[in-house]
């Protein structure tokens, strides 16, 4: 797992409940979308402007990355991040290792792009992200005529890639990854004629849609996604919307509170990502998109969550691709709902930064709550009472806020450890929550050396 070197300082919160989360609320921006921002910024010929960049930790490592690689990466005095772009022939060999540190995402998308390039890269990342599997994008690149080299035959980090003159493909995807899709497709735009990706499910499409804001329009049939070699993309102007994985965690405090209401302004809805409030919906929360419009391509509207009795219900593989890191928050309403909540067909948890599907169980139920892990899901029986614990993120990020919601309905006081992966994708994430939950009281502490 990530999280603190050993004899590092460790943070943790100290909360306390039951407290109720209400008013409104801004989230940063979209993880997924500041990514592919960055890389295709550098991959076009032109300064393209970010506005609403996440300022976290993965992001920063992306940007790391595209600077040892020769791209000019700027921060104008109003917050806006410019990529001074001059295409990825421009890009030179890295004089050291590129570090993803714990973002599969940095990985797996910078090594499609490098697959490109006609020098040698090397990229790693932290004790989590070496032991995540990579043979899902490298087979593709391989079969497009890069080298690609690692551990256990490709299978596992640190990658060495030698790239250039690749060749498009018809790949067929075992699995609905917009990471894998995306790598491929970034490849593929260097490549000799035409890439295409099929995956046995829609995985989200932020890749797609922001091609089209640089000059490219993909062409799609179902779940298959083509695009052409050699076409030259130009910079563009773009505006990252609230990440709705981030708003996940507020979300759901507010579904399963009291009568109170919670909106979250300005949040990506995009169709791919929604998953989460389809569900709510169905456990009986009531959710209300407001001031709908569409921003550099994506759907963003303010959510409104107003706190009503929830229900268990059944989440099943084909919902999964559209509310996959939404699962641990997901996990929380379950185990506050009425009934009985059988979430399947999400393996993919337990190759993350951490095995979340054991992680969600084991420490949800140091709480109290009725939850087993299954071999692909969730089994959570709800109602059981929640109580204060000390409980672990385990490095995880997600797993973190997760617990931190959780502590809000748990009678007595909660401890959650190592929460410094929050900066991964939610700088500041306590603070919000103590406005929105004052009664929680939370606090950070910090111990070790």
């Amino acid at each position: 797992m990530s999280g603190a070197p050993a004899g590092a300082a460790t943070r943790s919160w100290r909360l306390r409940g039951p407290a109720t989360v209400s008013g409104a609320v801004g989230v940063p921006g979209d993880k997924s979308i500041s990514h592919r921002a960055l890389l295709l910024g550098a991959m076009a010929h032109g300064t393209t402007a970010i506005h609403g960049l996440l300022q976290g930790e993965d992001c920063r490592t992306t940007m790391a990355a595209l600077r040892a690689l020769g791209v000019e990466v700027a921060e104008s005095p109003d917050g806006t991040l410019c990529v001074h772009g001059r295409g990825p022939e421009a890009w030179r060999e890295p004089e050291s290792v590129l570090d993803a540190g714990n973002s599969g995402t940095t990985l797996r998308l910078l090594a499609g792009v490098l697959a490109g390039r006609p020098f040698c890269s090397l990229l790693t990342g932290d004790g989590s992200l070496r032991r995540r599997p990579m043979r899902r994008i490298v087979d593709p690149l391989r079969a497009m005529g890069a080298t690609v080299l690692g551990r256990a035959q490709g299978g596992f980090p640190p990658l060495a890639i030698g790239g250039g003159r690749l060749g498009g493909i018809a790949w067929r995807s075992p699995v609905a990854s917009a990471q894998v899709k995306s790598a491929i497709l970034l490849a593929g735009l260097q490549a000799a004629g035409e890439t295409s990706v099929t995956e046995p499910l829609l995985s989200r499409d932020h890749t797609e849609r922001m091609l089209s804001a640089f000059g490219l329009v993909p062409r799609r049939d179902g779940t298959t996604v083509t695009v052409p070699g050699g076409r030259r993309l130009t910079a563009a102007a773009l505006t990252v919307p609230g990440d709705l994985s981030s708003a996940a965690f507020f979300l759901v405090a507010a579904a399963a509170g009291g009568p109170g209401e919670l909106c979250v302004r300005d949040v990506g809805v995009n169709p791919t990502r929604t998953g989460l409030l389809d569900v709510l919906e169905r456990m009986g929360a009531e959710v209300r998109r407001e001031r709908g419009r569409v921003v550099g391509g994506e759907p963003v509207a303010d959510l409104v969550v107003r706190g009503r009795g929830l229900r268990g219900v059944r989440v099943g593989a084909e919902l999964i691709p559209r509310l996959i890191d939404e699962v641990p928050a997901l996990a929380v309403a379950a185990a506050l709902a009425d009934g009985e909540t059988v979430i399947s067909g999400a393996a993919e948890l337990r190759v993350k930064e951490v095995d979340r599907l054991s992680a969600v169980a084991e420490e949800l139920g140091r709480m109290g709550a009725a939850i087993a892990a299954t071999e692909d899901g969730l089994c959570i029986r709800g109602r059981a009472p929640l109580r204060g614990a000390a409980v672990s993120s385990r490095g995880d990020h997600r797993m973190a806020m997760s617990l931190a919601v959780a502590a809000l309905f748990a009678d007595g006081e909660t401890v959650v450890r190592d929460v410094a992966c929050a900066d991964i994708s939610f700088p500041g994430f306590a603070r919000v929550l103590a406005e929105t939950a004052p009664a929680c009281g939370i606090r950070e502490e910090t111990a070790g050396v």
